[in-house]
């Protein structure tokens, strides 16, 4: 039998270059750990799906078992799963995140993902 929560989890993997899974939304994050990577998308200016786990259990839920990955914020790029938080995080300071976007053909603001690592080095 297939679970719905991972066919609508899929369906907007497949529609979107970048989905952020997270608790509340781009604008109104509900966590810390969401509003950090959303963060960090909004001032990098990646153009990007949210999607607020706390709206539908099945979701919640669901992404976990769905990327086998059990913490959310989870960040998906091109149908692929790149990690939470710590992983988020970590990829912007190393400048593997901007690699992850480039070889995506993700549009994102250079600039900015440079001043982040300018101001943590």
């Amino acid at each position: 039998m297939t679970n719905p929560a991972h066919e609508a989890i899929k369906a907007d993997i497949d529609a979107n270059d970048v989905v952020l899974f997270m608790k509340g939304t781009s604008t109104m994050p509900q966590c810390g750990f969401s509003s950090t990577v959303a963060s960090i998308l909004n001032y990098m200016e990646v153009p990007y799906k949210d999607v607020n786990v706390l709206a539908d259990e099945g979701v919640r839920n669901g992404i976990k078992e769905f990327s086998d990955w059990p913490t959310i914020p989870q960040l998906y790029v091109k149908g692929e799963f790149v990690g939470g938080c710590d992983i988020i995080k970590e990829m912007v300071l190393s400048g593997e995140l901007d690699t992850t976007f480039e070889n995506g053909g993700v549009a994102f603001n250079k600039a900015a993902s440079d001043k982040i690592r300018e101001q943590n080095a």
